[in-house]
């Protein structure tokens, strides 16, 4: 199977957004058309935090400390073994993002990009998710944008899967020289 490349020195994405952004989906999109392993941040967080979150409570930071440590030990750990990764992850706040990427060259982060109308319709259709639609304000609250510093992928989330993928791919992938 032809992989799509994107910068031979990337080991991890983390796919950022608020709830019902996608995250998931366009992450294991992403990354069945990479060829790289596909991690839901939320499988990082502490037993306490789904329960706070089931319970209808917003996490707070320090809340949310010991579940970004614990996602910025496995990039740590799959650049090590120069493995590749793709996260997704909320990381509302530039402080959440300066944990998880701390500085690292090998690490991008992408935002999916979408307004509070839309997503909430998404989440209206979700069964069996951990976060209540009610929540989503808080998100949009907490949502610090990214800012061009920070070297962010921001991508509009208005288009179906392939698209948006496609989009992230040809974003990331490396700048060739002109002849």
């Amino acid at each position: 199977m032809m992989h799509d490349t994107i910068g031979p020195t990337l080991h991890a994405l983390v796919i950022m957004g608020v709830s019902g952004s996608g995250k998931s989906t366009i992450g294991e999109a992403l990354a069945k058309r990479l060829g790289w392993r596909f991690e839901d941040g939320d499988g990082f967080h502490p037993p306490s935090n789904v329960a706070k979150m089931k319970a209808g409570h917003p996490l707070n930071d320090e809340d949310r400390r010991p579940w970004l440590e614990a996602i910025a030990a496995e990039i740590e750990r799959v650049a090590a073994t120069h493995g590749h990764v793709i996260i997704a992850c909320s990381a509302l706040k530039r402080a959440y993002r300066d944990i998880l990427v701390h500085g690292r060259h090998d690490t991008r982060i992408v935002f999916l990009d979408g307004s509070q109308e839309l997503i909430a319709a998404r989440l209206q259709k979700r069964k069996g998710h951990f976060m209540p639609p009610e929540l989503l304000a808080s998100q949009f609250e907490a949502l610090e944008m990214p800012t061009t510093a920070e070297h962010v992928v921001t991508v509009p989330i208005d288009a179906d899967v392939e698209s948006i993928v496609s989009d992230i791919v040809r974003r990331l992938a490396p700048r060739r020289a002109a002849v």
